[in-house]
């Protein structure tokens, strides 16, 4: 147990307690006005001891730009190049010049949640929601080294994300785009086998198996700045993928004559390059394709006809969801879209295309009506109608 001990100052007597920190070293805090606030202090001392939340005062006085620098040059080793520069980017821009020179003990929860509303207010929910979590990180290494009882950071109210409509293309449309691009091959490739970007853009020729049309997504080439970085799928599992038949003899096209560590997209040593949003190759062929469906549309109307479907504005990432459509509309199972895609569970790609499976709902019932008819159900229901 600790004791209390009073001393005398300028302004009157003062009381201060002393106790022993878990580590057994000798402390005290002074400064109470009454013998009554020393001993509600050192009974709250005591009992952060017995339940093993005791933090001491030095501890929590250090200041969160040391933490932060820590913690990021910690996470460096176990995040993706593209994820840790994002979350470097939120710290350096956001969380840093507001908080690093504060105690971390001094943090409180309302503090928090008034940053994370004035980010709000001109920002994505996205941005928002990336500065919190380096922050709350941050703090949650702080919990657990003892230097602060509570995570303030953690139970804050942020902006709701608001899902993006996705662009799903038919067909048709693959066709149309593809025959716009420059890069024929890949879009088509990636519209049907539903790799991403740098999956695809990784794959090398020893990937590729000819003979059972699959390849194997063991590598993720993401651009990072002006650098290419090669690193595992997202998942950070591989996965075997198949390709249809009509795509088998461009794949033996690409593939035959060329090393097993060349790359199968591309001049085969250099990585490609994801095209520019405004200006490169991919949003050129969008745009090529989005004035021939406006010219069909119009065509169609004047001849009075069914005109055919406005061709979205997409881009390569979308190639990623449209192949994730066409299978889910060719009947193909839950299980084997999720293994497709790449995805951790079935559960992820229910949540992510739940749209597309509401489809499946009309198929069902009308399944079900079909099995009906054979059984005395339907006449059952007539004969009750009857009485």
């Amino acid at each position: 147990m600790g004791s209390i001990h009073s001393y005398s100052v300028a302004a009157g007597r003062r009381y201060r307690i002393s106790y022993r920190k878990p580590n057994g070293l000798q402390a005290t805090l002074r400064g109470f006005r009454t013998k009554h606030e020393a001993e509600i202090r050192l009974a709250e001392v005591e009992i952060s001891k017995n339940r093993g939340e005791f933090v001491d005062p030095s501890d929590s006085r250090a200041p969160l730009g040391l933490l932060g620098a820590e913690w990021l040059a910690s996470r460096q080793a176990d995040l993706k190049p593209s994820t840790f520069r994002s979350i470097d980017s939120a710290w350096r821009i956001h969380v840093r010049p507001k908080w690093e020179r504060r105690a971390v003990g001094s943090i409180r929860h309302s503090e928090v949640q008034a940053w994370t509303s004035e980010l709000a207010k001109t920002h994505s929910p996205t941005t928002v929601r990336r500065a919190h979590e380096v922050l709350a990180g941050i703090l949650d290494v702080a919990l657990r080294d003892r230097r602060i009882a509570s995570n303030p950071a953690r139970g804050v109210k942020l902006p709701r994300k608001v899902a993006k409509p996705r662009a799903y293309l038919t067909h048709q449309q693959v066709a149309d785009l593809a025959r716009e691009s420059s890069q024929p091959e890949l879009v088509v490739f990636l519209a049907y086998t539903g790799l991403r970007w740098g999956e695809a853009t990784g794959l090398r020729v020893k990937h590729v198996d000819l003979r059972r049309r699959r390849v194997s997504v063991e590598e993720n080439a993401v651009e990072v700045g002006s650098a290419i970085h090669v690193g595992t799928p997202k998942t950070h599992e591989k996965r075997q993928v198949p390709y249809p038949p009509f795509l088998a003899e461009t794949m033996d096209r690409l593939v035959i004559g060329r090393g097993r560590d060349e790359l199968v997209f591309g001049g085969g040593t250099s990585h490609l390059r994801r095209p520019k949003s405004t200006s490169g190759w991919f949003n050129g062929a969008v745009t090529l394709a989005q004035v021939s469906a406006d010219q069909a549309i119009a065509d169609a109307l004047a001849l009075g006809g069914q005109p055919p479907p406005s061709f979205p504005r997409v881009t390569p990432h979308d190639l990623h969801h449209t192949a994730a459509s066409l299978a889910i509309s060719a009947g193909a199972h839950v299980k084997a879209v999720q293994r497709m895609l790449g995805h951790a569970s079935a559960v992820m790609t229910l949540d992510t295309y739940a749209d597309l499976f509401d489809d499946d709902l009309d198929t069902v019932s009308e399944a079900l009506g079909m099995a009906a008819a054979s059984s005395d159900v339907i006449a059952v229901l007539s004969r009750d109608n009857s009485v």
